[in-house]
């Protein structure tokens, strides 16, 4: 298989995804014509399954690539078919990543120290926590193919890429500081067992023994940390090569363990230990466990007399618990018959509880460090045991993350990995078993050996020289540490590429240009290698390298391994439970209870181990998850958390649908009326401004708009509305909620259909949101201000609340802020509270925080101004508004020679246009007349058997055929000459002296306003008033900028009640 280099978007590989290329292929021949016009989509399925079986999830840089040039000169990369078996690909892999350096190094201290009951609890629970994961990963594994990734591809594809993102970064992060502990164990071989000469920096006395070593540690572990990131960068092959070795020497080690248990029931082998009372003794200085001897009757003091007396006379002066102790020396290894076992299982508590009983105390001496004694160099708890042994056990994502080089992939992950796990929670229970009896406790203790001459304890068991076991122990670090800083810039690598986190797709100005349009972190070498990803993960390396203590780089990985592990199991727990179509796992031994168990598992041993470090993985969890949600790219990878919102969002919907909201519940839930201009963007992006400063009641908003035409024909319009332009508007002015553009044969059925049908069960709108037709007057036709006037009735009947504002453009963006101003409710009527309502929102937003709140009303001449104004003082009180609150007294007057003027004006132009539109339409039809009767003479002429006589056929119009029809179609109608003798209708008089003098009122006390809110009154019930309406809310809004005229729906919107 050949594949071009130069690529750098990765996609999910599809056999379902047809190229170009392929396109004219499928219907070749014609017994399947039938089908020919849905080949673009719906390929035959012949070609279908030759796709399939040629597909392959090979990551390009899994191997090591062989480049080669074709003819053209492209050069291609020739990748090997996947060739790895079960053992090959996948036990054998989780087997060396889980036996290491924890097994080596301080498994026996952690027996020593927790006793064998305490260590077979612990190993019992993290391999108990490491199986179910498997059971879980094993399931998802083989629930399609796993491409490169691993543990990250399976849990970004069940959970989502929030959840991937975030998972898969403290995934990364535990691989690399696993990375770290290996180096620092491998460092910890050379210079405690191998070469100790080698260290570089010396202590000068006793108490800086510790910082020097931890010097010592840093140096050799970051040429350690250099060595290795070259070796990698130069070829992953070469690690491949040397994995073999590395296993074979964990393999031979982990042989000689067992071979020397046996050797012990034969014959035991000699490594005293020395004891001063109940304290041991560092052997390297003395080689008799004696204070004095005695030759040919003559008493010597020994080596040991002269690290505790100031002088070799047996009358010097000697320390006070040298002086009142007795020494003994005991088999460090009494074998596994010795019945030492017995002693072992109480936490450390051993046969030499005698020697405790009988010595005698003294008082604390601080010069104690200087005495030969084997110190313990951290204080030990049970938790801290669980985080520094967790380690041990991970790595069982070895043959995941391998699933692109193994031949049967879905077969492989299962088996593989529960036999490791089975294999190694073996090895683990049994050494902790015969480790505690055979060696003596004091020794197991001894985390570095110093009681031993300076060998590795496990050593000193280890059969036929205690080397087999340092010699594989420092193999075994070495290669856990180059796999780690293998995997992980691969895993940094596959979430780059699928471009869900931001910060790693930066990019590097001094790189080519073709460079920087692609993920620097995704981007590697022509093999595929990643290096920017090696070098990010050498750096964070290095830190953990710097904490320079294995003890305190444990617990960190273990809460990251942990973490992942967790959220294997939840996504099983959650497919399993969702029971979505695609959940067919061939693996079939799992269930969703065990995916809890280790999911609860994990969570209990984050704690136990480490709750503060728990919390801190969990709070950086939590940030990338937050940063990818607002931040990251939206994937769709149809994921399980999807899915559970579609059930929860399901369930919430029926239960929405068993009663109405409650007033106290109530909030705009929004259908937002916008129109889309030739270019199809948004006409009014104030408009979802303001819609989303009046989110602060957190309810559902539909942005919706009507396009003319048929679906057929406009239906790819109507999805670019939706999806580039309305979507694009909502994330630019930050509105949540939903587009929808639907296709109407005119915008007044779109915008009917809109009113009745948008929304789901109880997330349905209860208000409608429109800007004002500023132009409705200059319009060459009236169907602007109809369909406005007929959304008002529709609304209306729909019990639904409507909201107009004018001069929308200039309502303020989110981005501004109103330093000072004031928003002015003018309750005319009450019709729900709405208008009390609106305010409060907008002020919550930061756009209209510092604005205050005014509320006007209207008192009529029987009305008490005074008595309404503390009625409304109260009531605002009671509402926990707080607001400014005046009475506008409008006394009744005499109507003005302006109104009378004004309504005339407004009558006669609505009689002249509708006299333009009949005339208009009376020349249309009399030219269809005209064409009709033509065409029907001609045709009787013709017609050789026709009936019709030439009489009566109308070849013309006479005068009083047209005074007939004219009289007939406008029956009622004055003529044009006797529209500028016309008389205003009274009740149009008294509506447009309403008007001008509310809103004389309005402009006196408002005009200066951030905005004005208005009650709407209510269309005419008699269509023949329309325009009028219109022109009276003109004269209503005349001279005022912003302004919101509100309709409620007939319902309590707001209460005083709790």
């Amino acid at each position: 298989m050949s594949v071009l280099l130069g690529d750098d978007n990765r996609r999910e590989s599809s056999p379902f995804i047809n190229s170009e290329n392929d396109r004219g292929q499928y219907y070749d021949g014609k017994n399947m014509a039938l089908f020919e016009e849905e080949m673009d989509s719906n390929p035959m399925v012949s070609s279908l399954l030759n796709k399939l079986a040629n597909y392959t999830n090979l990551p390009q840089g899994v191997r090591e690539h062989e480049e080669a040039e074709n003819e053209d000169g492209v050069r291609r990369v020739t990748v090997m078919g996947p060739q790895m078996g079960t053992f090959i690909g996948v036990y054998l892999p989780c087997m060396q990543n889980i036996l290491g350096v924890i097994l080596f190094l301080r498994l026996t201290w952690i027996v020593g120290t927790a006793g064998i009951l305490g260590s077979f609890a612990i190993v019992s629970m993290c391999c108990a926590c490491t199986l179910l994961t498997a059971i879980s990963m094993s399931a998802i594994a083989t629930n399609g193919v796993v491409p490169a990734g691993g543990s990250y591809y399976m849990i970004s594809r069940s959970l989502g890429p929030e959840f991937g993102g975030a998972v898969g970064l403290c995934f990364y992060l535990g691989t690399t500081f696993a990375g770290s502990m290996y180096i620092l164990g491998t460092i910890e071989i050379l210079l405690t067992y191998i070469v100790p000469d080698a260290a570089i920096f010396v202590a000068a006395t006793k108490e800086d023994e510790s910082a020097a070593m931890l010097n010592n540690m840093r140096v050799y572990g970051s040429c350690c940390l250099a060595l290795m990131a070259l070796v990698v960068f130069v070829g992953v092959k070469y690690v491949n090569k040397l994995a073999l070795v590395f296993l074979a020497w964990v393999v031979l080690s982990i042989m000689a363990i067992y071979a020397g248990v046996i050797r012990t029931v034969i014959e035991p082998p000699d490594f005293p230990i020395c004891l001063l009372g109940n304290r041991t003794l560092k052997n390297d200085q003395f080689d008799k466990c004696l204070k004095t001897e005695v030759v040919k009757n003559i008493t010597y003091t020994t080596d040991l007399w002269s690290l505790f007396c100031e002088s070799k006379h047996l009358n010097a002066t000697c320390d006070d618990y040298f002086s009142v102790n007795n020494v003994t020396e005991i088999q460090g290894i009494p074998g596994l018959l010795s019945g030492v076992i017995k002693g072992e299982d109480g936490g450390g508590m051993d046969r030499l509880d005698s020697l405790s009983a009988s010595c005698l105390l003294v008082k604390d001496n601080t010069n104690d460090i200087y005495k030969p004694y084997v110190f313990n160099d951290i204080a030990t708890y049970f938790t801290l045991l669980v985080g520094i042994y967790f380690p041990s056990v991970t790595g069982i994502m070895a043959g995941s993350n391998r699933s692109g080089d193994l031949r049967d992939a879905q077969r492989s992950i299962p088996i593989g990995t529960i036999l490791a796990i089975a294999t190694t929670s073996f090895i683990y229970i049994s050494c902790v078993v015969l480790f505690g009896a055979c060696i003596e406790g004091v020794v197991l203790r001894d985390k570095f050996g110093d009681s031993v001459k300076k060998n590795l304890v496990v050593g000193t068991l280890a059969w036929p020289s205690p080397w087999v076991i340092v010699i594989g122990s420092f193999f075994s670090c070495c290669g856990a540490g180059l796999q780690s800083l293998t995997g992980a810039p691969r895993l940094l690598q596959a979430i780059a590429r699928d471009g869900i986190v931001p910060f790693l797709q930066v990019c590097v100005y001094h790189l080519p240009p073709a460079l920087c349009l692609s993920q620097v972190f995704g981007h590697g070498k022509a093999n595929g290698e990643p290096t920017w990803a090696l070098l990010l993960t050498a750096g964070i390396c290095e830190i953990g390298i710097l904490i320079a203590s294995l003890d305190a780089v444990a617990p960190i990985l273990s809460m990251f391994f942990l973490m992942c592990y967790l959220f294997v199991n939840l996504a099983c727990a959650v497919q399993t439970l969702l029971r979505t179509p695609n959940w067919r796992p061939r693996f079939k031994f799992y269930h969703w209870t065990l995916s809890f168990l280790g999911m609860s598992l994990c969570l209990s041993l984050m704690f136990i181990s480490s709750w503060y470090y728990a919390l801190v993985a969990m709070v950086i969890a939590g940030c990338i998850y937050k940063y990818i949600e607002y931040r990251g790219a939206e994937k769709e990878w149809g994921d399980g958390i999807r899915g559970l919102s579609l059930n929860a969002a399901r369930y919430a919907l029926i239960r929405l649908e068993e009663s109405p909201p409650h007033t106290k519940n109530w909030r705009p839930q929004l259908l937002v009326l916008c129109k889309l201009d030739p270019d199809m963007l948004v006409k009014h992006p104030r408009l979802l401004s303001f819609t989303s400063q009046l989110k602060a009641g957190k309810g559902l908003t539909i942005v919706c708009s009507v396009l003319e035409g048929t679906y057929m024909t406009r239906g790819n319009d109507a999805k670019t509305g939706e999806e580039v332009s309305s979507l694009a508007a909502m994330s630019a002015e930050r509105t949540k909620g939903f587009a929808h553009v639907v296709v109407a044969s005119n915008l007044r059925d779109g915008f009917s259909l809109l009113i009745q049908s948008a929304g789901l069960g109880g997330m349905k709108h209860n208000a409608v949101l429109m800007a004002w037709p500023a132009g409705w007057k200059q319009a060459p036709d009236s169907y602007a201000w109809k369909n406005f006037i007929e959304t008002v009735r529709e609304t209306t009947s729909a019990h639904q609340a409507l909201l107009v504002a004018k001069n929308i453009d200039h309502f303020p963006g989110n981005q501004e802020r109103l330093k000072e101003g004031t928003i002015d409710v003018w309750w005319i009527v009450h019709d729900g509270g709405l208008l009390m309502l609106l305010p409060f929102l907008l002020r919550q937003h930061k756009v209209w925080r510092k604005c205050k709140m005014r509320i006007f009303t209207v008192a009529q001449i029987d009305d008490n101004s005074i008595q309404m104004k503390k009625d409304l003082q109260m009531f605002l009180y009671h509402l926990r508004l707080d607001a400014e609150v005046e009475v506008v007294e409008m006394h009744g007057s005499d109507i003005s020679a302006f109104t009378y003027e004004k309504t005339l004006v407004m009558e006669q132009r609505s009689q002249m246009l509708r006299q333009m539109q009949l005339s208009r339409t009376e020349r249309e039809r009399e030219a269809q007349l005209i064409h009709d009767r033509n065409t029907a003479s001609h045709s009787a002429l013709n017609d050789k058997s026709a009936t019709t006589s030439p009489e009566n056929v109308h070849m013309t119009w006479t005068k009083d055929k047209l005074v007939n029809e004219r009289t007939k179609n406008r029956e009622g109608n004055v003529g044009v000459k006797d529209i500028f003798n016309m008389k205003p209708n009274q009740s149009n008089v008294r509506r447009m002296h309403t008007a001008v003098k509310l809103n004389e009122a309005v402009v006196n006390k408002s005009q200066n306003s951030q905005l004005v809110l208005l009650n709407m009154p209510g269309p005419p019930k008699n269509k023949e008033g329309d325009e009028n309406y219109m022109e009276f809310l003109e004269v209503l809004m005349e001279g005022l900028d912003r302004v919101l005229l509100v309709r409620g729906g007939g319902r309590e919107v707001i209460t005083i009640y709790s």
